[in-house]
This record gives C-alpha cells, structure tokens and sequence, in this order.
C-alpha cells in the first residue's frame, strides 16, 4: 500500500457541510477517500487528451429516434470510427427516447472527435463521456 501523507484544508462551514452530505449519498468510507477519488478523477481528466497511446471512455447519451435519420447518421459516425467503437448497448426509454452506451477504445482525439460528433447531433438529448487511462498510475 503507498504510504499516505496526511494534509490539512481549509474550507467554509457551509461548504463542509455540503460536502458532507454528498459524500453521504454517494457511500463514501470518510472525507479523505472521497477527496482521493475527485483529484484522481481530475487528473486522469487532464491528461487523457496528451496521452500518446490508446485510452479507453464509456459515451452515454439519450436521443429521440423519431427524428429523421439519426439513428442511420450515429450508427454511421460509429462505423466511420471502426475500431473505435468495441461496444454498444442500446435501451429503449419510452416511445420517443433511446440511450446508447458506447465502449470506447483508441487514441484520445479520435474518440473526443468521436464523442463531439455524436453529442453535437441535432435530436441527442443529452450525453456525456467518461474518460479513463488502462493502467494509469493516478
């Protein structure tokens, strides 16, 4: 286990306190193990993109299928990335809605290329990509 250093933070009550009760709905042991996952999340955030090998990503998003030849046009752009795309998952929402989930593999321009393309599409509701590093040391 890599040694730990202990540090001290200062921080406004209100904040705190905020804090507290979202560490609480996400089920985290204590204030330092949640601290520990968003600077992690920040950095492999800031250097996914400067990476010089393959990364991986997870792209979610919520599109209405009634709007005319989206659903032809992402599956398109998926297939325009071959190699790209290992994955998808696709789910049924309601009469109007679909969310896909996509699992991502390859340089970071072209799945943030990818990802930018898909969620920039007219009819995506909304969506979002999450990056990771394999074997990332962060």
């Amino acid at each position: 286990m890599p040694e730990l250093i202990r540090f001290g933070v200062s921080i406004e009550r209100k904040l705190l306190q905020r804090f507290d009760k979202w560490i609480g709905r996400h089920d985290w042991a204590n204030r330092s193990e949640a601290i520990r996952d968003l600077i992690r999340d920040r950095l492999v955030e800031e250097s996914w993109m400067k990476e010089k090998g393959e990364v991986v990503a997870t792209l979610t998003y919520v599109y209405d299928h009634h709007v005319t030849d989206l659903q032809g046009r992402l599956t398109r752009l998926q297939h325009d990335r071959e190699g790209v795309v290992l994955s998808t998952m696709h789910v049924h929402l309601g009469h109007h809605d679909c969310l896909e989930v996509l699992v991502l593999k390859g340089p970071p321009r072209k799945i943030q290329k990818l990802s930018d393309h898909i969620l920039g599409s007219r009819g995506v509701k909304h969506g979002g990509l999450v990056r990771s590093i394999p074997k990332s040391g962060v």
